[in-house]
């Protein structure tokens, strides 16, 4: 496992809540930020603030400078073939609205298909229900396993040559199920369907290649990587790039303008309109620094650790119910969880009440819920400054909790 003392890079993580150390199990909603990349923002804004691509002057040319390494870094983190298929968005979200908007609405039409689970994200979800009311276009849902996994027999049978595009998180954000993304990804191609890839909770986590998952699309957020808020990746192929329609006008992302029409510029630039999140860019490159060093596929390691113990200590706790894969299964960096008929948002706060960050409700996944037949789960997510300590102070927030709402646990 990744040493404890990492934890002193966080200093967040260097307090007490409610009169307990601070036990932070909420890096599935976003990571804390380790004192490197605190420090670059910190230096960005003191020495080097500008806008890009546009001043000829001294503190202009740094600012453009640091924006486009960082574009260079994130490409090598995913192995991208280019820099200029790294497109800045404000996260995950904004960038998948762009594929449904810029690329689905305008090469869909009626009677096509668009596969995808019913345990999405929201975010991965509803900008293709919006293309599916604009364009004719059909949503087919593949099943859920009991345990949240998907079949790829499941997957053959419902790409079909009416099939256009496959949706699908490559780690679920409530139940961790590792999807088959690579073998997802054939699949689709021999059907002349594209893969969108939602990498919120993978990308933080484990090592991606987007050469060797072979996807169209990649989307995920910095925030959930160690990086600033508000600042996420789009990647895509570029043949998919250069057919797709930029999302926002104005700013730098023009080539000429005249007053009827205009032109844009190459990718990725002509996505990028407006002063672009510079900062933000600029924290995210030093946020992949800081996991390139320590190594992603000790992370990975990590997590499967925290998790694997996570699980079996949470056995012990009578009444609590766990989703998703079993230990040993192809699992993500969480654990989501109910103890029996409590509402999980009063887990939640009787565990806050002990130092513990854990998330509650229905983590933008409404229709799984309703598919487990609960309103909410309650929700563990581990990153690397995590320990097993971690989740013994889980294991007795729980019991604590369990005490004290046992007449509805039985």
């Amino acid at each position: 496992m990744i040493g404890a003392e990492i934890r002193n890079d966080f200093p967040i993580l260097q307090q007490e809540i409610n009169g307990h150390p601070l036990v932070y199990l909420d890096s599935a909603a976003t990571s804390q930020k380790p004192r490197p990349v605190i420090e670059v923002l910190k230096r960005y804004y003191e020495t080097d603030n500008s806008n890009v691509h546009r001043g000829v002057h001294t503190l202009g040319s740094r600012a453009t400078e640091a924006y486009e390494l960082a574009r260079e870094k994130v490409a090598r983190f995913i192995n991208a073939p280019s820099p200029e298929q790294v497109i800045f968005t404000r996260g995950t979200t904004e960038s998948i609205n762009m594929v449904a908007y810029g690329y689905a609405r305008l090469q869909l039409k009626a009677g096509d298909r668009i596969v995808l689970t019913p345990s999405e994200h929201h975010s991965n979800l509803i900008p293709w229900q919006q293309v599916a009311k604009v364009t004719g276009a059909q949503l087919h849902y593949l099943p859920l396993q009991p345990d949240g996994t998907i079949r790829l027999e499941d997957v053959r049978e419902a790409v079909t040559a009416n099939t256009k595009l496959v949706a699908i998180a490559q780690v679920s954000n409530v139940l961790g199920t590792i999807h088959p993304v690579k073998e997802i990804a054939h699949i689709a191609h021999a059907a002349g369907a594209l893969v969108v890839v939602d990498g919120a909770q993978s990308v933080p986590h484990m090592p991606v290649d987007v050469q060797d998952l072979d996807c169209d699309f990649l989307a995920f957020s910095g925030h959930k990587m160690c990086g600033p808020t508000g600042i996420g990746v789009l990647y895509g192929k570029r043949k998919w790039l250069e057919q797709m329609e930029p999302t926002y006008f104005g700013g730098e992302m023009i080539d000429i303008v005249e007053l009827y029409d205009s032109t844009w510029k190459d990718i990725p630039w002509k996505f990028e309109g407006g002063t672009p999140i510079i900062a933000g860019a600029i924290g995210l490159g030093a946020a992949v620094d800081y996991l390139t060093d320590i190594g992603m596929e000790a992370i990975r390691d990590h997590d499967r650790q925290v998790v694997d113990y996570a699980l079996d200590r949470l056995s012990e706790v009578q009444g609590l119910t766990i989703y998703g894969p079993p230990r040993g299964g192809e699992r993500g960096g969480l654990v989501t969880f109910n103890l029996g008929r409590v509402h999980a948002h009063d887990v939640s706060t009787v565990l806050d009440s002990e130092g513990i960050a854990i998330r509650a409700g229905h983590h933008c996944a409404q229709p799984l819920m309703r598919i487990l037949g609960v309103p909410s789960t309650a929700r563990a997510s581990f990153y690397l400054y995590n320990t097993k300590a971690d989740v013994d102070a889980l294991v007795h927030g729980l019991q604590t909790a369990k005490e004290f709402f046992q007449h509805a646990i039985g």
